[in-house]
């Protein structure tokens, strides 16, 4: 069976789940510095229970990267049952707990992973591991929210109609989501990432979700198999940015959606034009021009490499909850919950609380 075809589901109540072989490290040229240690706890109280509850929180990405290995993903709940359930091929862990009706449903989530930065040089062709070629194709394919027809591929048309290479295209890409999209600050969340819309009425506003859906939207469209890969901040940046960085421990609402874009010679190269735009926005004082230095040096540097002062958890789009009533989410990025009376507002606090904290853990050597 492939990988892309496998589902596992890991049981059992109130249990945890440590992932085999975790702790070997990748020795990959691209990365860059050492290994940094996270715990990043997730807990989930739901306010108005009714009827059966069931509750989903994204665990730690469930594949091993260049850029990051998870060595944990154990949960809690009490009165309650919980298991995880996994898509290895997109890398895809669901923390899914129910509790019965007169239960207090709080579910409790550590994932441990060790992260490191990571650099492409795409000056510089190499030769890399071929993937499986099932597993790319499925990052060539249409999403709910970001097709590859219609006006998706006449932009993306538009953008690369000059470039004779697939770094050329990446990058015209790239400069174009940058060049004309904008963070607003009053999109909520980290957006929908509904690229379509985006184009349609020309409003290319939006957040995370957004601008980078953008991306992979248009490098699909153009050849290039490319995804979003959904995480959360976990600590301070140490490039000297502000705004690329959790500001404490408390990181509820870190969640950061970044991208990657396959390239034969290269592998997958990190990108984030959408980081470069909260650079813009946010980074003081604020509504800085694109030719400042900062976000100059942050549009180079976004282009090829992370730094990784951030947890991914998946790439997964239009996912199916287990055991879920409602219809598929379109990213699996914070965590979700249903009672009798149906899905609740993730965002909504008075009916739906959760909090996220990350510790960095200092080995004692």
């Amino acid at each position: 069976m492939k990988r892309r075809e496998f589902l596992r589901y890991a049981s059992v109540a109130s249990a945890g789940l440590a992932l085999p072989g975790a702790r070997r490290s990748i020795a990959k040229a691209e990365e860059r510095g050492s290994w940094r240690t996270f715990d990043v706890t997730t807990r989930v109280e739901i306010l108005r229970p009714s009827g059966t509850t069931r509750i989903w929180v994204p665990a730690a990405l469930v594949q091993r990267t260049p850029f990051q290995n998870t060595l944990s993903n154990t949960f809690v709940a009490e009165g309650g049952s919980a298991r995880l359930v996994e898509n290895l091929s997109e890398g895809l862990g669901i923390v899914a707990a129910e509790f019965p009706e007169g239960a207090k449903p709080v579910l409790t989530v550590t994932s441990r992973v060790t992260t490191r930065d990571v650099a492409v040089d795409t000056l510089a062709p190499r030769k890399t591991a071929p993937e499986d070629a099932g597993d790319i194709r499925q990052y060539l394919r249409p999403t709910k929210l970001v097709p590859t027809d219609g006006n998706v591929k006449a932009k993306s048309d538009e953008i690369v109609k000059n470039a004779n290479t697939d770094v050329a295209k990446a990058h015209a890409i790239y400069e174009w989501v940058v060049d004309n999209t904008f963070r607003n600050p009053k999109t909520r969340g980290c957006g929908t990432g509904d690229i379509r819309f985006m184009l349609e009425s020309g409003d290319l506003g939006g957040k995370c979700a957004d601008l980078n859906a953008l991306y992979v939207g248009l490098a699909r469209a153009a050849g290039l198999p490319a995804r979003d890969v959904y995480g959360i901040r976990t600590v301070k940046s140490d490039l000297g940015y502000k705004s690329l960085g959790a500001s404490s421990e408390k990181v509820t609402k870190s969640q950061h959606c970044r991208a990657e874009v396959y390239l034969t010679e290269y592998g997958w190269v990190p990108v984030d034009p959408a980081d470069v735009r909260k650079v813009v926005l946010e980074e003081p004082p604020g509504n800085l021009s694109l030719n400042d230095e900062l976000v100059k040096k942050a549009r180079t540097r976004l282009f090829g490499s992370w730094e990784m002062n951030w947890m991914a958890f998946n790439f997964a789009n239009d996912v199916v909850l287990p055991g879920s009533k409602g219809a598929p989410v379109s990213f699996f990025m914070y965590p979700q919950a249903e009672t009798a009376e149906g899905r609740l507002d993730c965002l909504d606090a008075d009916a739906f609380k959760y909090e996220i904290s990350s510790k960095e853990v200092v080995s004692a050597s």
